[in-house]
């Protein structure tokens, strides 16, 4: 006879990171809506979110270091 094992059902919650921008990165920020530049000699950094909405991923977000910052981190502090 096979024992029920108890399954847990992982909740997913909305996080951020901080990332370097890409070239050719097309994103913009969530809070001025200014598009998020890739500048070759300056390594610019980026908060990217996944947003879950009723456990369920929703959308992605980006926003500039400074704009996360003055959003008082929506999404709490970013991982690295």
């Amino acid at each position: 006879v096979a024992a029920k094992s108890a399954t847990k059902t992982k909740k997913w919650r909305s996080r951020a990171v901080i990332r370097t921008v890409d070239a050719g990165n097309s994103a913009y920020c969530a809070v001025c809506e200014e598009l998020i530049k890739f500048r070759a000699r300056i390594r610019d950094e980026q908060v990217i979110c996944n947003v879950y909405v009723g456990n369920k991923w929703d959308r992605v977000e980006h926003y500039h270091p400074k704009c996360y910052k003055k959003a008082k981190t929506p999404y709490g502090a970013p991982a690295d």
